[in-house]
This record gives structure tokens, C-alpha cells and sequence, in this order.
């Protein structure tokens, strides 16, 4: 009797069983090894291993660490609730409550958000530096609301056409039902019943379509955040263990010898941890089902499928940008992204054409028995 309702049960507990590791993994390693480094040496009342930030920016240390910690806890909490007999998430008594309720939900979006003002704080020193990445926050929200648009205007237009098209089968309905009544109830029982399977096949069909793109969309969200909140807390280049010839102890060695370029890493990484939580947490609600949102929910996958899509590429120039210190350098490496998707474009053309060679044949010899 439960089983309609096992698969998204299932698949929400999956997932927050990933976000968890994602967040416990970045969150532990960055509370032994916190943004800025530790002293090296025992100097000025100061003790070596302890970190810098602490004696820079106590108050930008309190919040990064806290918020780190909070979202450790929390996620640790639930994570721990997985082991068996009688987990959290493993018992079906004590999960479907708490997912019904949006617990686990609200649970997880704390400590991501947690995570967030953690990474703000940890990943500058600068107060309108952190400003500015609540504001990529907004920016990503934007790109949103303006693929959503885009898509909505798109649809209108089908719409119109599906209604044109509606009208017509409309008119012919109605020429069929001057005919014979007999006939024509004959005819609905025959077809009735299949005609109810194959639209449940096509609903099913349709669902396991949406739930793959939310897997995919997820498991990408998730790289892109544990890959750019560790690049962001420990930026290439490392950072200056000392205050001297106008350099402060704590921050990028990047920032003050290749500003452009680590400005390019930063806010490219930025923008693709922060838009990746930004979906990650829309994407969860996806899992609760909700009947009278069907449409929405199509149209919000493809908005996030495309977010997604811009955060791999802002990962790329992040990349490019910090991996090395030679403008030369980064054109090669763009280059070599460039030919890598050169290369996937022109193998998913062949892959078309060898599994569908009925798309690609003339009309006559398509005509010809």
C-alpha cells in the first residue's frame, strides 16, 4: 500500500544523505585548517599552529568559525541518524514524518546557509568583500528569474498554437459525433482502456525524465560546491604568514602580486559555490510531491538545468585563472576547454545520427515499402 509513495521518499533521504557528506567533508577540513593559515612561529605573545585570522579579524574569525561549526553539527546530527537499527532517515516510521513535515528540509537549508556566511567570512578579510558575495547571491537569483522569464514567453507562444491546434481536433470531434451513436461507443470501449495505459505509460515515462534531471542537477550541485568552498578558504598562491613591506598576515599572496587575476578566480569561484547552494536548496522542495505545480516544476528544472550549466562554466574560468600566473598559460587552457567541448559536440552529432538513421533518411526512400 505504500509504494506510490516510497520512490520520492526514497530519493529525498539518498539526497540528503549526499548534502550531508558534502557539507560534514567541507565544514571538517575547514575547521583544522581555517582561511588565512596559522602562524608559523611564536612571536609577540602570539603561539605558533593558531590562526591567523583569530589576531587580524577576531570578529570575521568568530563568524566563520561558528557558522562552520554550526553547519558540522547540524548536518553531522541527522547524518548519524542514518546508521542502523532504528536511524533517522532508515526507519520508515520516523523519516516520513519528518519529511512530510519539511523537517529534514528546513534542517538542511540552515546549514546551508550557514555554509554560506561561513564561506563569506572565511574566504576574505574584507567587510565589502563579503558584501559582495551575498550579492552574487542576488545575481544568481536573477539569472534565474530571467531563464524563468525567457521560458514563459516561450511557452505562451506553444500555447497558442496547442490552442489553435485544440480547436481543430475540437471540430473534428464534432463531425464525428453526427455519426452513428452505436458505433461511436463501441469504438471508446475498445480504445478506452488502452488509451488509459498509454497515458500512464507517458506520465511515468515523464516523471522518470524529471527525476533524472534532478539527480544529475543535485550530484553537479554538489561538486560545485565542495570543489569552490575548498578553493575559496584556500586560494592558489597560499597567503602571507607575516605583516610586513605593506602586506597584511592572512591574506592572498594572489591579491596583492596578480590582482586582476585573482579577482577574475574569486568572484568566478564566488558566483559558482553560491549560485550551486542557491539550487541545491531549490531542488529540494522538488521532492515533495505537489500535484497542482507539475507545470512549474518543469520550467524551474530547466532554469536550474541552465544555472547549473553557467556555474560549470564560471568553474572553468575560476580554474583557468588561478592555476597558474601566465596570461599565456590561461589562454592555453582555455583552448584546451574549448576543444574538449568541441570534441563532446561532435560526438553527441555522430551518436544521433548512428542511433536514429530514420531521422536523417529522405522523405522518398521513408515512402518506399
Amino acid at each position: 500500500m505504500d509504494q506510490p509513495v516510497q520512490p520520492w521518499e526514497y530519493s529525498l533521504r539518498k539526497y540528503l544523505l549526499l548534502l550531508a557528506t558534502l557539507v560534514v567533508t567541507v565544514t571538517y577540513a575547514a575547521g583544522f585548517n581555517p582561511p588565512g593559515g596559522v602562524w608559523q612561529n611564536a612571536l609577540g605573545g602570539r603561539l605558533a599552529g593558531d590562526p591567523i585570522i583569530r589576531d587580524t579579524n577576531y570578529h570575521r574569525y568568530l563568524a566563520f568559525f561558528y557558522c562552520n561549526a554550526t553547519a558540522f553539527a547540524a548536518t553531522i546530527t541527522y547524518q548519524a541518524g542514518l546508521t542502523p537499527p532504528g536511524g533517522f532517515l532508515v526507519n520508515h516510521n520516523l523519516y516520513r514524518p519528518a519529511i512530510r513535515s519539511n523537517a529534514l528540509f528546513v534542517c538542511m537549508v540552515v546549514g546551508l546557509l550557514c555554509l554560506m556566511v561561513a564561506y563569506a567570512a572565511g574566504s576574505t578579510q574584507h567587510l565589502k568583500t563579503s558584501i559582495y558575495i551575498f550579492l552574487l547571491v542576488g545575481a544568481a537569483l536573477l539569472v534565474a528569474a530571467g531563464l524563468l522569464l525567457v521560458f514563459l514567453l516561450k511557452k505562451n507562444d506553444s500555447d497558442s498554437a496547442a490552442q489553435h491546434t485544440e480547436q481543430n481536433q475540437e471540430m473534428k470531434e464534432l463531425e464525428v459525433r453526427k455519426g452513428d451513436k452505436e458505433e461511436r461507443e463501441e469504438a471508446e470501449e475498445k480504445n478506452g482502456d488502452k488509451e488509459l495505459r498509454k497515458k500512464e505509460v507517458e506520465e511515468n515515462k515523464e516523471e522518470r525524465k524529471k527525476h533524472e534531471r534532478r539527480k544529475y542537477l543535485m550530484l553537479l550541485g554538489i561538486l560545485v560546491a565542495s570543489v569552490a568552498y575548498q578553493a575559496g578558504l584556500k586560494p592558489p598562491g597560499g597567503a602571507w604568514q607575516s605583516s610586513e613591506n605593506g602586506y597584511e598576515a592572512g591574506d592572498p599572496v594572489m591579491h596583492d602580486n596578480r590582482r586582476p587575476r585573482y579577482l577574475i578566480f574569486f568572484y568566478s569561484n564566488s558566483f559558482s559555490f553560491m549560485a550551486s547552494i542557491v539550487v541545491i536548496m531549490m531542488l529540494l522542495p522538488h521532492w515533495l510531491p505537489n500535484k497542482k505545480k507539475e507545470e512549474w516544476e518543469k520550467w524551474s528544472l530547466r532554469v536550474m538545468n541552465w544555472t547549473i550549466l553557467l556555474d560549470l562554466f564560471t568553474l572553468l574560468v575560476s580554474y583557468a585563472a588561478g592555476s597558474n600566473r601566465q596570461w599565456k598559460t590561461s589562454v592555453y587552457v582555455a583552448a584546451l576547454i574549448f576543444a574538449v567541448l568541441v570534441y563532446f559536440a561532435i560526438h553527441m552529432m555522430l551518436s544521433c545520427t548512428v542511433c536514429h538513421p530514420e531521422r536523417h533518411q529522405s522523405p522518398q526512400s521513408s515512402s518506399e515499402p
